[in-house]
């Protein structure tokens, strides 16, 4: 098997280069979050690089993360991502699915890249969240810089007071659901490749009681979104001191898709942008397979360490374990 190599390791290098090296039809799932091209960020994803740079922000040099608005930023992401997307396309079993998370003002490109890539798009993932940084910037700056008197400019200022730029704050993330398309029927393609359906056991929401749905939380919001769409609240303990990743997801929203969409423990998650590990701990937690691709040697030892520490968990419920004892080999023959 060419993926014996990959299989629970994180590998230090590029998604484009490994990619390539995975057998076709072999993973299971792909689960990642990978990058936008916000902020100058480049292919490597060099965050100090980038940080240290002094053409960050064009206009205010002090300008924080996710503020800088490039047209040309959705452009590169669809060339560069319709490319990965064809890999994890030719690599994800017939009927894999494959869930990115994205940027909502970059949502569109991204799936246009994964659907013209071959694949099915599902349905979208709203990751519900209350706390976040606003990014909208006042004029004031601006209005200092013009050539007025400084009558003029307190009048300006005074009259555009709590207008500012079109950014509104940003209070979910959109997360793609693709899928490589079935050979056969839905019961055929899960007879032979183990994967393609979801488990509508997986319950959700504060009491772990609901439908699976396609909104979820991983913080208290309000009462009646609680009890419909949270999921576990991510511990101070998950994400690790020593993680300074930038972007960590909740280990509890990947747990949630792993479980929905993986049937058997053979089952291996990739995650070809892997950061911090969060894909790759869920997975291991949960008894699944994974490889993780990471081109940053900082957060490749970050992941590592965070595998390291991660146990697979023995609180798995009854109608959970039941699946993965039925043997699909004796009921194919029949």
């Amino acid at each position: 098997m060419k993926n014996k190599k990959f299989l629970n390791k994180i590998i230090l290098g590029d998604a484009r280069e490994v990619l390539p090296q995975i057998e076709s039809n072999s993973i299971d799932l792909v689960l990642t979050d990978p990058p936008y091209f916000l902020d100058k960020l480049d292919n490597n994803w060099n965050v100090k690089k980038v940080s240290a740079s002094p053409t960050y922000s064009q206009v205010i040099k002090s300008l924080p993360p996710g503020m800088k608005f490039d047209k040309k930023q959705g452009e590169k992401l669809y060339k560069w991502f319709l490319e990965i997307a064809k890999e994890l396309h030719r690599i994800l079993k017939p009927g894999g699915f494959f869930f990115s998370f994205s940027s909502p003002r970059l949502y569109h490109r991204l799936v246009c890249a994964i659907e013209d890539a071959g694949f099915l798009i599902r349905d979208c993932f709203i990751w519900l969240y209350n706390q976040n940084q606003p990014k909208a910037m006042s004029l004031d700056h601006f209005i200092n810089r013009l050539n007025k008197d400084d009558k003029f400019k307190k009048q300006l200022k005074f009259k555009l007071k709590g207008w500012k730029t079109p950014q509104l704050k940003s209070c979910f993330e959109p997360i793609v659901m693709a899928q490589k398309k079935c050979e056969g029927t839905f019961l055929e393609n899960m007879l032979k490749y183990q994967v393609g359906l979801i488990n509508t056991n997986i319950k959700i929401g504060e009491n772990e009681d609901m439908f699976p749905s396609n909104v979820i939380t991983s913080n208290k919001i309000e009462k009646r979104i609680d009890r419909y769409f949270l999921v576990s609240k991510p511990s101070k303990e998950e994400r690790g001191e020593f993680n300074f990743h930038k972007t960590v997801k909740p280990l509890a929203i990947c747990e949630y898709i792993i479980k929905l969409t993986t049937f058997s423990k053979k089952a291996i998650v990739l995650d070809p942008f892997v950061g911090s590990g969060t894909t790759a701990v869920a997975a291991k937690r949960l008894g699944r397979k994974y490889i993780g691709i990471e081109i940053n040697p900082e957060y490749v030892e970050i992941a590592r360490k965070r595998i390291n520490e991660t146990e697979e968990s023995k609180s798995f419920s009854s109608q959970n374990k039941q699946p993965h004892l039925f043997n699909f080999n004796n009921l194919s023959n029949r």
